[in-house]
């Protein structure tokens, strides 16, 4: 019995393994399409790297370890930081829409009932930081949305610096500051409300941050909303950045599929603009996660305006799962081709050519088939007196290669 479930358990997570391949495959085919090339980087970095910088990762988040020579390295806990520090020192005068993807694992300290390690594949656009950049990014990421074959799905953007222009009218100290962005993820209302009474701050100023959790929705309300706060002009140049990328996001006719959250605030202190999220529906957190970074090239001593933005590739496999897009892994074998000890050469030469013309082709001696459960599309026998191909339920005879190849390729094109 305890057999019989090991097997079923590999049987399983082979499947879901060739599922998760596809979906990847689907991820890098519509990366490249935009013109990003793949890159990839380290799983151990030096603590320092993270540790010395600032909003970037919590160090208690990060896993370490120690080399043989005492240094401290980290798991690779983020993608981002990494390329952006490659960038740096790639070559300083000629970063100019530079784009990049990956598939890469990243590694954090979790809650119990989370994996420590977590696959994104992703985007980096380097040394641009117009809107129709953004709004391609944006693009991109909806577009694959499509690929993977969701349809239900919201794409929430809102913009980093409007917060910090919001905040920066105000003299809160950095703790009280960070209790007001906690409040605002959590959408605890309430306890926000209470404490902005108990904080010095102009009336219309409290206003408009009690009133940030309330603006969600279509772009043009939530704009008007705004407005009637009495912005200073600093804000209102933070919101036209972003009124501008939702101008020429338009130009997609992707209008229906988003939503301004000027609420959202990302816990990667690194972002400096547009900020954007998907969900997808039955699904509670977000599937891919991005936005603007321009100054996090700063702290490695060069600044290049950038924007990029990642997948969950586990969460997207569940959600994928739950909305029944994973269809069932197809045989991967074409071929399964036997022979006696007679006809051993001519077989072998065979399977050979086979797969030189790209078809999966494994071979075993004739023996073999009397105790072998390999499906595969066509079982080929090379016997002394008698060679056949059975397909579907089909034996044909065939005298040599040349028939053989005539009939493989009537089978594909009658499909």
């Amino acid at each position: 019995m305890h057999s019989l479930v090991n097997n079923h358990y590999r049987a399983d997570q082979i499947e879901r393994f060739q599922q998760r391949e596809e979906l990847i495959s689907k991820l890098k085919h519509r990366f490249k399409t935009y013109g990003y090339k793949q890159i990839q980087t380290s799983a151990f970095e030096k603590y320092d790297m993270y540790a010395t910088k600032t909003g970037i990762v919590n160090t208690e988040d990060m896993i370490k370890i120690i080399d043989a020579s005492g240094e401290v390295l980290v798991l690779r806990p983020d993608i981002t930081i990494p390329l952006t520090q490659w960038m740096t020192n790639k070559n300083q005068l000629t970063v100019k829409h530079d784009r990049y993807f990956y598939v890469m694992d990243v590694f954090r300290h979790a809650e119990w009932n989370e994996q420590k390690e977590r696959t994104q594949a992703g985007i980096e656009y380097f040394g641009d930081s117009s809107p129709t950049v953004d709004a391609e990014v944006i693009a991109l990421a909806i577009h694959t949305l499509h690929d993977c074959g969701f349809s239900d799905y919201k794409i929430e953007i809102g913009h980093a610096g409007f917060f910090k222009a919001l905040i920066a009218q105000t003299s809160l100290s950095t703790t009280e500051i960070t209790n007001i962005q906690r409040f605002i993820q959590s959408k605890n209302l309430a306890e926000m409300t209470a404490y902005l009474e108990s904080l010095t701050i102009d009336e219309p100023l409290k206003t408009a941050i009690r009133n940030i959790p309330f603006l969600y929705g279509q772009p043009k309300s939530v704009i008007n909303e705004i407005n009637q706060y009495g912005l200073d002009n600093e804000v209102k140049a933070e919101l036209q950045k972003l009124i501008d990328v939702y101008t020429n996001l338009q130009a997609y006719d992707l209008s229906e599929d988003i939503v301004f959250n000027l609420g959202l605030i990302n816990d990667m202190d690194y972002y400096s603009d547009i900020i954007f999220q998907g969900f997808i529906n039955q699904i509670g957190r977000p599937v891919v996660m991005g936005g603007r970074y321009d100054n996090l090239g700063d702290q490695f001593g060069t600044h290049i305006p950038a924007i990029g933005f990642a997948f969950d590739v586990d969460l997207l496999i569940h959600a994928a799962t739950q909305h029944h897009l994973l269809s069932e892994p197809e045989s991967s074998i074409d071929i399964c081709l036997y022979y006696d000890t007679n006809t051993q050469q001519e077989a072998v030469a065979a399977a050979f050519h086979l797969r030189n013309q790209g078809y999966s082709v494994i071979s075993f001696p004739k023996e073999t088939s009397e105790t072998a459960t390999i499906q595969a599309t066509w079982e080929i026998m090379y016997t002394e007196n008698v060679y056949t191909a059975a397909v579907d339920n089909q034996i044909y005879q065939f005298k040599n290669f040349v028939d053989l190849q005539g009939l493989l390729q009537a089978k594909k094109e009658n499909g």
